[in-house]
């Protein structure tokens, strides 16, 4: 069993980056990025599924101590996320030593990593650069899910994509 620490977003990024995994934000986290004032407590990634990729995510999960997690899953479930297994799927929510972390291929209202890699935006996060989805994509996957946590999500992003478009800082 791993030990889950806090959340610690820059060090999943920061493997995820130095195993050259191509991804984008997204989600909640994403949208801090940008300038959402919304708390989020996982990091969602959007990767791409070349088997390059899903060998250097393999990796970088390896490195994490990424176990599989979730309602329903046991702690012990016999799953080691490398290149095959990721493969096989589209998503994975994993427990990390940098805390939550979901990735999937697909989010919703999505067709994947290259339709969100086209508008995503680079930041700096002081040593390593990072791809962000843009705020109409955030914006796109949250609509029309029917959680509350993502309407209130809409709100702040609305806002942040009025301020951007008249040219205020977030």
């Amino acid at each position: 069993m791993i030990e889950e620490e806090s959340f610690d977003p820059i060090t999943a990024l920061r493997t995820l980056t130095e195993h050259g995994v191509r991804f984008v934000v997204i989600g909640g986290y994403g949208a801090a990025l940008l300038g959402s004032p919304v708390v989020t407590f996982d990091l969602d990634v959007c990767y791409s599924r070349t088997d390059d990729n899903l060998c250097r995510l393999a990796a970088a999960l390896h490195e994490l101590r990424a176990r599989l997690r979730g309602p329903g899953v046991p702690e012990d479930a016999p799953f080691e996320p490398d290149a095959r297994a990721l493969a096989m799927g589209d998503s994975f929510t994993f427990a990390t030593i940098a805390g939550p972390l979901e990735v999937l291929a697909t989010p919703f209202r999505t067709q994947g990593f290259e339709d969100l890699n086209r508008a995503a935006v680079a930041l700096d996060l002081g040593g390593f650069t990072v791809r962000v989805a843009s705020v109409d994509d955030l914006i796109r996957m949250k609509e029309g899910t029917g959680h509350s946590k993502d309407e209130f999500g809409l709100i702040h992003l609305r806002a942040l994509r009025r301020r951007l478009e008249e040219g205020r800082s977030p």
